[in-house]
């Protein structure tokens, strides 16, 4: 049943891509990066094609802001040059994880190039002083849509002087515009800079500094209204976006903004029952945790745990997901309802699994459960899982491809799932070498737990059937297990190799 699901769901997505352009249907188009991450798990070379296409799409067009990174809200055309400048912390956290597991499965240098892009953006722009992410940034500047985005062509070239010949080229600047008006159907001398063709190193290269004395010269204008709200839920989209990058590009300063967003949570946003805010601007709360907010911190969480090995995390992780099972669950009917028992009564308490331009909790907390019950052994998380995804599965039969981050659930239910303990002391070389490889496998069945001796009774705690897996011979030692089963341990990294692939 799982099998003929996700073929289904594939055959859709593939019915509804847009060959020419990448993406899917026509116009406006929305970049729904959990889609892409489907497609690429699902390992068909077609689905692979269409992503890398509509990446590589969406990077030329001008949703991507080429001067100052990061991607606006969507686009008003098929093509991805015209957008609705407006621009969203949830799309700059999936974006960034579909660039960075592209990268993960083709090696291919570009998605984590621009996986790179978003988060400097992020940083830069998007980050509160103590360590959480703010949620947007507005169309409008000075009652205009778009206007900090555009430029024309005589600016543009009284700034680059001799420059600019080559980045009116690169970046399609005319002096007549390069954009249609949308009331009036004319060009207006107005251009969004985007890309006809990807940029070769040497281009790259080239672009860099013009990039950066326009950007300083954008920097001068009025900027968008920026909303300084802090949100639960979007926050730990973005810490699973910088810890996911961390440990796959081996950047140490995005896990540390990781971290340090997490740490603001918990200090600013979570009370001392354990339960969190929505909402946080400066310094004032408001509005209990709804179901997103704890799904998507867990989802973060579970990164910043299989990045750092920082057992506190996925005990953090567990408390939430505690909290779910106690003031969220559909008892009766399976999954989750979007707010808690004890929430303002409403006349029907709402309970979705769509997955529109961000994934909802229902679909978020299924893949949760499933990681859950593999990291710690516990059975009852994954029937919990099994029970949300039936709960939905009338829906899911109907449209599969409307439910694209509950078919990722289903992906990991159903394919090969691998629990990796690797055991050793956690600055030792032979440790670091092994924890290295296992993150290079592009594999998004696997789990991963760490158990320094220093350290162990605590993740016993948490997974008892780590208590007796030890190190051998003094060595850096890897258990691989499927379904709990473990093989024979390993203490090289050459075995290693030969055994997980």
């Amino acid at each position: 049943m799982a099998a003929g699901l996700l073929q289904r769901g594939f055959e859709e997505l593939m019915r509804q891509y847009d060959k020419h352009d990448g993406g899917f249907g026509s116009q406006p188009k929305f970049p729904t990066p959990h889609r892409l991450v489907f497609l690429l798990r699902h390992g068909e070379k077609e689905g692979i094609k269409a992503v890398e296409h509509t990446l590589e799409e969406m990077r030329k067009g001008g949703i991507f802001d080429q001067v100052g990174f990061g991607f606006h809200r969507y686009s008003t055309d098929s093509d991805w040059l015209v957008p609705h400048f407006e621009k969203m912390l949830y799309d700059q956290a999936l974006l960034a994880i579909a660039y960075t597991e592209a990268y993960e499965l083709t090696g291919k240098v570009l998605y984590r190039q621009v996986a790179e892009e978003i988060l400097e953006y992020v940083m830069r722009d998007m980050t509160v002083p103590d360590g959480g992410f703010y949620s947007a940034e507005d169309a409008d500047s000075e009652g205009e849509e778009g206007l900090f985005y555009i430029w024309v062509a005589e600016e543009m070239e009284s700034i680059l002087g001799t420059d600019h010949g080559f980045v009116s080229k690169r970046w399609n600047i005319s002096e007549a515009g390069n954009f249609r008006d949308e009331s009036t159907g004319m060009l207006n001398g107005k251009n969004i800079p985007h890309l006809l063709d990807l940029p070769g190193i040497e281009d790259a290269k080239q672009i860099s500094a013009p990039r950066q004395k326009l950007f300083d010269v954008r920097e001068k204008r009025i900027h968008p209204l920026k909303d300084t709200k802090v949100l639960a839920d979007w926050n730990g989209l973005m810490i699973a976006a910088f810890a996911k990058a961390g440990r796959a590009f081996g950047n140490d300063e995005y896990v540390q903004r990781a971290a340090k967003a997490n740490a603001f949570i918990e200090s600013e946003m979570r009370q001392e029952s354990g339960t969190l805010w929505h909402r946080w601007r400066e310094g004032d709360t408001a509005v209990p945790g709804q179901l997103e907010d704890y799904a998507f911190m867990i989802f973060g969480l579970l990164e910043l745990y299989e990045t750092t090995f920082e057992v506190q995390y996925l005990e953090t992780a567990l408390n939430y997901n505690e909290i779910l099972a106690s003031s969220f669950i559909d008892g009766k009917g399976g999954g989750y309802f979007m707010t808690a028992d004890d929430a303002e009564q409403l006349i029907v308490r709402p309970k979705e699994l769509y997955d529109g331009a961000i994934p909802s909790g229902n679909s978020v907390q299924m893949l949760n459960l499933l990681k859950l019950a593999r990291l710690t052994g516990r059975p009852e998380l994954e029937k919990q899982a099994i029970e949300t995804g039936k709960a939905f599965g009338g829906s899911i039969d109907r449209s599969p491809s409307s439910f694209s981050q509950a078919l990722i659930a289903l992906q990991f239910a159903a394919g090969e799932t691998v629990e990796i303990v690797v055991v050793g002391k956690r600055d030792s070389e032979d440790t670091q070498q092994m924890l290295e490889y296992i993150n290079r496998i592009y594999k998004p069945g696997k789990v991963v737990l760490f158990k320094d001796p220093a350290d162990a009774d605590r993740l016993a705690g948490l997974a008892p059937f780590t208590k007796e897996q030890g190190m051998v011979d003094g060595k850096a030692t890897v258990y691989i297990c499927r379904n709990f089963a473990c093989e024979q341990p390993i203490n090289s990294i050459g075995k290693l190799k030969e055994r997980l692939k």
